[in-house]
């Protein structure tokens, strides 16, 4: 098993580039599933949630080329749809889950085991399976399954109105709409950039969408989904990861394909916080200002919110901020576990419930360190990087699902970083 070896330095200079997004291309890459015809997804990250995905697809019959190293996914789904995901591979990832309205969209029937992913808090599919239920589906669940029939034959049109705004559960059903028959609409639906970036291309298939963005969604359905070619939206999880680093560690860096429109949130704590964001013509470029950075107090929302997923190396920032700053987590639950890795290097931090108080200190200390999950992970090395001595972060398998060439990307810059066998 491998490991990150961080040892801090001084200041950040040069340029990162900036992947798409892990988050959407995992969403477009089962509305393969949705026609017979070609779908090719061009900006792709090389992430191993990609490639579980993809082994996931295969399985249920997708035809799947990847070129120009990983950054093009040419997918057709032309043959024999098998209508079972297994388990075996469902557990891995948390966004096998999408393939369920394609299914069912496409065949009428599907049979999907429940999903894995992080252990950050329980995140059930009972949103996504009573909106299906709205279209015409019975469900059972059994043996750790779920067993989904469009009762009709074809999914029905419905007005669905979501307990609270779901992602997955967003785009579950916008697949599953666009080959229903009759007009589906979605109420408090979630508004990520993700969701857009699904929308968009599920038109350049020929769907009939309205309203993505906002809280209303609209789609009417039509018989057919053709070919298409789309580029995965930004990684705005990636972008904001990165952008803490020269304001944790000094120096300036440039992020390329950055937009300020996909992180409006986090880009305002980092402004409030004393950190200086400047568009260009590539991206943004980042630097701190004068002195320590200030302490700033963040609350996790949907989009157009504060992002759960940036929420631990924000955490890692205000380590060493000046003052105290309280984050609170409203998202998911579990979701400070990186809490107490972050005290091993000298961090004050106290968690009470969905609460973490941090008290900023001048430096950290370096230290072995457990990653618990994709973001804690990347946090740990952050705060690695600013932390005096060497920090050695553990069971990064997390850290692959989510960054691409996370060591090349920051030594690029100037960290020192290597990745290592852990022993």
């Amino acid at each position: 098993m491998d490991a990150i070896l961080v040892r801090g330095g001084g200041p950040l200079h040069g340029t990162i580039p900036i992947a798409g997004a892990k988050n959407a291309c995992l969403t477009l890459m089962p509305a393969t599933l949705l026609s017979e015809e070609p779908l090719t997804l061009t900006n792709a990250p090389r992430l191993s949630d990609i490639r579980t995905m993809t082994q996931l697809l295969q399985s249920l019959g997708a035809e799947i080329t990847t070129l120009q190293e990983g950054r093009v996914i040419s997918m057709s789904c032309h043959g024999a749809i098998n209508t079972r995901a297994e388990y075996d591979i469902v557990r891995k990832m948390r966004a096998s889950n999408l393939v369920l309205g394609p299914l069912l969209a496409r065949e009428g029937y599907a049979e999907v085991s429940l999903p894995g992913g992080c252990a950050i808090g329980a995140r059930p599919m009972d949103i996504h399976t009573d909106g299906l239920q709205k279209m015409g589906v019975s469900i059972e669940l059994r043996d750790g399954y779920l067993y989904a029939k469009a009762t009709g034959g074809r999914l029905q049109g419905a007005v669905i109105d979501f307990p609270f705004a779901s992602v997955g559960a967003t785009e579950n059903i916008m697949m599953a709409a666009t080959l229903a028959k009759g007009t589906t609409v979605i109420n408090n639906a979630a508004r990520e950039p993700e969701i857009v970036d699904l929308a968009d291309c599920l038109r350049r298939m020929g769907a009939q969408i309205d309203g993505d963005g906002t809280s209303t969604i609209t789609i009417q359905g039509v018989d057919r989904l053709g070919a298409a070619t789309h580029p995965v939206v930004t990684d705005r999880i990636e972008l904001g990861t990165y952008m803490l680093a020269p304001a944790i560690c000094g120096g300036e860096v440039e992020l390329l394909g950055g937009r300020i429109d996909l992180i409006g949130a986090f880009c305002e704590k980092l402004d409030a916080a004393g950190i200086d964001i400047t568009e260009t013509e590539k991206g943004l470029k980042v630097k701190r200002r004068n002195g320590r950075v200030r302490a700033v107090d963040v609350t996790t929302e949907p989009f157009p919110g504060f992002p759960t997923d940036l929420q631990a190396q924000m955490m890692a920032l205000l380590c060493t901020a000046e003052g105290t700053s309280t984050l609170e987590e409203k998202i998911f639950e579990n979701r400070f576990m990186h809490a107490p890795e972050l005290i091993r290097m000298g961090a004050k931090v106290d968690v009470h419930g969905g609460k973490a108080i941090v008290t900023g200190v001048e430096k950290l200390k370096g230290a072995p360190v457990m990653a618990t999950d994709l973001r804690a992970s990347v946090s740990l090395i952050l705060a690695g990087m600013a932390a005096e001595g060497e920090t050695k972060v553990s069971r990064v398998y997390h850290l692959d699902r989510g960054y691409e060439h996370v060591v090349s990307k920051l030594s690029g810059v100037g960290a020192n970083i290597e990745r290592i066998k852990d022993e």
